[in-house]
């Protein structure tokens, strides 16, 4: 059997107050009887990994130094991460690359040899186990970059789709819209003739929607935005909404906007219009607290939404539907397009953790573990 030595990235959050992310030397195990191997080829840094990589801890004041990183954390984020203290995490959601081991089991032994997307959690490494039934081939014409964003951005925006029917809707509202993910969830309801209004910061990002097919594409920023908000639910119908920035007062305006609509043809009632209106948040761009100028009534509800927990809710028919849309549009619908590649080592160089930690729109990086 090859002999092979693994190099992965790891964050511990300490007692001490201090977060050290590093990369570290690990041995490579035999995968298990329902496991493969995978030679890690590329893996994107996605916000969701940012929250395990370094929190809120202050990386301003961080001490850069080769294949380490140490980070101070606030008493408040040292005290919420006490049941990780002294635990070296491994980190990235997902990645592609190459099988080159199998365990006994029909379905792992399948896969050896070929290229897959993958999930296994830890793929910031030269080598990652991945349990073979959520592996995905990839066709012999798409490359492991095309393919290493294939679970996270594409699930998630089908999942904003089939969660928004599943809720009776018909359309829906979206922030930070100009995102890779935004844009992948603009193409679907473009292809899937599902209104949408897209929520962006710049007019910039207005005409970068606008260029791929939006009708709805709104400049938060700009004065009249809310006016605008109103139009563009009245016209599209949409009454869900989902948010990656979290904080602020955006949920509580798009709510009071879709209360105007729906208040437009009911009788007057002190408790607002029978129409329900929901958001999701599923981020947290703006940490700060949630604001609400409640002028919504009472037929709302506002929650937190999360790819894997949402997965665990629908049934195998509509996962391999989804599974199989999303190896057809890898290059299409499902692109994701990258400003950056970092080897592992270069992931902890200071200049590129301020620019991929700072989560700007266009600037999303990829991970090339074997660079």
């Amino acid at each position: 059997m090859t002999t092979r030595t693994n190099e992965m990235i790891v964050s511990t959050a300490q007692a001490d107050g201090k977060l050290v992310v590093e990369l570290v030397e690990t041995p490579v195990t035999p995968p298990g009887p329902n496991e493969v191997l995978v030679e890690m080829e590329a893996a994107p840094i996605n916000p969701s990994d940012l929250g395990l990589l370094f929190g809120s801890a202050d990386l301003e004041n961080a001490e850069f130094s080769d294949r380490r990183i140490v980070a101070p954390m606030s008493p408040a984020m040292t005290a919420s991460l006490r049941k990780r203290h002294g635990d070296a995490m491994p980190v990235g959601n997902e990645g592609a690359g190459r099988v080159v081991e199998a365990g006994s089991d029909p379905v792992a032994q399948a896969l050896m040899g070929k290229r897959v997307a993958c999930l296994p959690g830890g793929a910031f490494a030269r080598y990652r186990i991945a349990d073979a039934a959520t592996c995905m081939p990839l066709p012999d014409d798409v490359s492991a970059e095309q393919g290493a964003a294939a679970f996270v951005n594409p699930l998630t925006a089908l999942g904003f789709v089939e969660t928004m029917k599943r809720d009776g809707g018909k359309a829906l509202v979206h922030t930070a819209a100009a995102s890779n993910l935004g844009q992948m969830l603009l193409r679907i309801c473009l292809e899937d003739g599902i209104g949408i209004v897209n929520v962006v910061r710049s007019d910039a990002q207005v005409q970068l929607l606008r260029d791929i097919g939006a009708v709805h594409a709104l400049n938060m920023a700009e004065d009249g935005y809310d006016a605008a908000l109103v139009d563009a639910i009245a016209a599209t119908q949409a009454f869900t909404a989902f948010d990656p920035i979290g904080g602020g007062t955006q949920m509580g305006r798009i709510l009071n906007a879709m209360e105007q609509v729906a208040s437009r043809d009911e009788r007057f009632s002190r408790y607002g219009s029978s129409r329900m209106k929901r958001g999701y948040v599923y981020g947290r761009l703006d940490t700060g607290p949630i604001v609400m100028d409640r002028s919504f009534g009472i037929s709302w509800s506002v929650s937190g939404w999360l790819l894997f927990n949402f997965l665990q809710t629908v049934s195998a028919e509509v996962k391999e539907r989804m599974y199989a849309r999303v190896m057809s549009g890898l290059t299409t619908t499902f692109a994701s397009h990258y400003s950056d590649r970092v080897s592992l080592a270069g992931m902890l160089d200071r200049d590129a953790v301020m620019t991929y930690n700072a989560r700007k729109t266009g600037e999303k990086f990829l991970v090339l573990p074997q660079a």
